[in-house]
């Protein structure tokens, strides 16, 4: 077998039997596609040839190429890719030896999420204020986001059947895993306004879908049209900080940890596997509750 019939093997692995979404299968694909053509600039096409030799110096090529460079979080997600497929490779006995477990990614620096208070989300729907069908839409896009912490993919490929019971919403994450999450009132108010008075009208505009979010042409509101949505709204906010669909999730768990939520809990709605991964979001409560102490105790400073 060679290296490109075992990647496309792989491929349909992680998309069919562990049903990862397109966007990471294509992510996989590209990853993949540096690392055979850099294999066949060494001669290899043999994925029984490749040695972990081979595997290191991929891995110092990304660090030191100079026609793209790459990012440290670039670099890892792509060797934490090639060390997928060669465990792979092992599981399905392409190979006598996985020669990528030893080759480790680059340390990333911890970086904190970035959140807005809750003074400039409420300004930022405030934004999305009218009576337009457009303004409806956008609205309870946003509104919809910051109620439930969703990922912008997993809002933007909402149907009109995933609302359910009037106040909880079903989203599908990563490995389409799905998840009920609770809609606050504004949310609930926001969605039904679009439901009657806007998505009837800009679904005529298009061919028949069962998609929540419609853009003005009746099709699927897209990522990047989400993106953009959320852009105007902060800059009519004038907000002065960027603002992007995951800063809503961000402020989402920022905002629930603030107010007393248990982590497990936010880890259940974020769509988090691991515990750890919510945890992070614990160290931006308490810098807040740090720098609250610092200004308020008289003996703090």
């Amino acid at each position: 077998m060679t290296i490109a019939a075992a990647v496309d093997s792989y491929l349909r692995h992680v998309s069919i039997e562990r049903g990862l979404s397109s966007n990471t299968v294509s992510a996989y694909r590209r990853d993949l596609g540096v690392y055979a053509t850099w294999l066949a600039a060494q001669g290899t096409d043999d994925p029984a040839a490749i040695t972990s030799a081979a595997v290191s110096a991929f891995a110092r090529h990304l660090g030191t190429r100079e026609e793209t460079p790459l990012t440290a979080s670039s670099m890892a997600r792509m060797l934490s890719t090639v060390r997928g497929f060669h465990r792979f490779m092992l599981e399905e006995q392409l190979v006598p030896d996985d020669v990528a477990r030893e080759v480790k990614p680059p340390k990333l620096a911890s970086r904190l999420p970035k959140a807005i208070t809750v003074d400039q989300v409420t300004a930022l729907l405030a934004a999305t204020d009218g009576d337009d069908i457009q303004s409806l839409r956008d609205k309870a896009l946003l509104e919809l986001l910051y109620a439930t912490g969703a990922r912008v993919s997993e809002a933007v490929g909402l149907n009109v059947d995933d609302v359910i019971d009037e106040d909880i919403v079903r989203l599908t994450g990563k490995g389409a895993k799905q998840r009920i999450v609770p809609l606050g009132s504004y949310a609930r108010a926001a969605l039904d306004a679009y439901l009657v008075r806007a998505r009837p009208a800009l679904s005529v505009r298009g061919a028949a879908t069962p998609a929540l979010f419609l853009g003005m042409r009746g099709q699927r509101v897209s990522r990047q049209n989400a993106w953009l949505i959320i852009r105007s709204a902060a800059e009519r906010a004038h907000l002065g900080v960027e603002v992007s669909p995951h800063t809503l999730r961000h402020s989402f768990a920022t905002h629930l940890l603030a107010g007393g939520a248990d982590v497990r809990v936010v880890q259940e709605l974020l769509g988090h596997s691991s515990v750890a991964t919510t945890q992070i979001y614990t160290l931006v409560t308490a810098d807040t509750l740090r720098d609250m102490y610092t200004t308020a105790h008289p003996r703090a400073r």
